[in-house]
């Protein structure tokens, strides 16, 4: 298996699905756009094609931890596939060929590389960068400095009445939703692919807390309350409701709104962002048990 205790920059991905690419030859790798920056956000898949799941991470620049675990998840599946051994006390081969998974591993490339290595990484916006964040280790925008994550259209006129409350109202490190709904290259990619695929369900990966939010508005599906229920039951993560400024605007709460299908938000690890590498391990080793039980509930 591949090393996952690196720092997953835009150059270290490539090499980790270069390789699992090349080791399992029945994965499928495409591009689903690109960033502000013009970096191509990659989308992986396995299994059935018409039944899907989507699992995304990497929406926060300093959440990067989400990105190596969808990596990790995503090999382990293809070497049980091809070896028919378990994983996580289950058959996933079986599962994946009743229902297929799709992973991005990395929503936001542009907000990764800032944080990992700096406002040079912003290319054209580094001026904008550096502006608004003396401290780009907590980025967690894009280039631009809109939060992907306030920048779907569910809740988000609300939304900017919240961050004007709380004196965002322009480009920031954090939770600035942009100046209309789908503004960013980003949102607009996984709107799109969402809509070009019909995806039983969603879930989103975040840091940190430790926590599940399954909810939004009079339209969320019962199955999204016992998918929360059966994740919270497998990693001891708790069922909660994010904080106010943190309510609409979101990936899962737009697909939640669209479709009428369950998703869900999962809050990884526990701590400050960015959660240090050393804590990858230890906090793939309990996140295991919901991605799996993701694809085979």
């Amino acid at each position: 298996m591949i090393n996952y205790n690196v720092f997953p920059d835009c150059k270290t991905r490539k090499d980790i699905i270069n390789s699992i690419c090349e080791k399992y030859s029945f994965i499928k790798h495409s591009f689903a756009g690109k960033s502000v920056c013009g970096r191509y956000i990659d989308v992986l898949h396995i299994g059935n094609t018409k039944n899907r799941v989507l699992y995304c991470g990497g929406f926060h620049g300093s959440e990067y931890l989400t990105i190596l675990a969808l990596l990790k998840f995503f090999e382990e599946c293809a070497f049980s596939m091809k070896n028919d051994t378990p994983l996580g006390g289950y058959n996933i081969g079986n599962f994946l060929k009743i229902r297929g998974l799709t992973i991005i591993p990395c929503v936001n490339p542009d907000g990764a590389e800032i944080a990992l290595h700096g406002s040079g990484s912003a290319m054209k916006y580094k001026s904008l960068v550096e502006k608004v964040s003396d401290n780009t280790r907590k980025w967690q925008a894009n280039a631009r400095g809109v939060d992907i994550n306030h920048n779907f259209n569910a809740g988000w006129s609300e939304l900017k009445k919240r961050e004007l409350s709380l004196n965002i109202n322009g480009p920031s490190p954090t939770r600035f939703g942009g100046n209309f709904p789908e503004s960013e290259p980003e949102t607009k990619m996984l709107t799109r692919l969402c809509r070009n695929i019909n995806f039983e369900r969603a879930v989103a990966f975040h840091s940190q807390g430790r926590e599940i939010y399954c909810s939004f508005g009079n339209n969320t599906p019962s199955l999204s309350f016992r998918l929360a229920s059966a994740f919270s039951q497998v990693s001891g993560y708790n069922i909660s409701n994010p904080e106010e400024i943190a309510t609409g605007g979101g990936f899962k709460d737009w697909f939640i709104e669209e479709f009428k299908r369950p998703a869900l938000t999962v809050e990884m690890g526990l701590g400050e962002n960015p959660l240090p590498l050393s804590d990858f391990e230890d906090e793939y080793k309990i996140l295991q048990n919901i991605l799996c039980l993701g694809v085979v509930f």
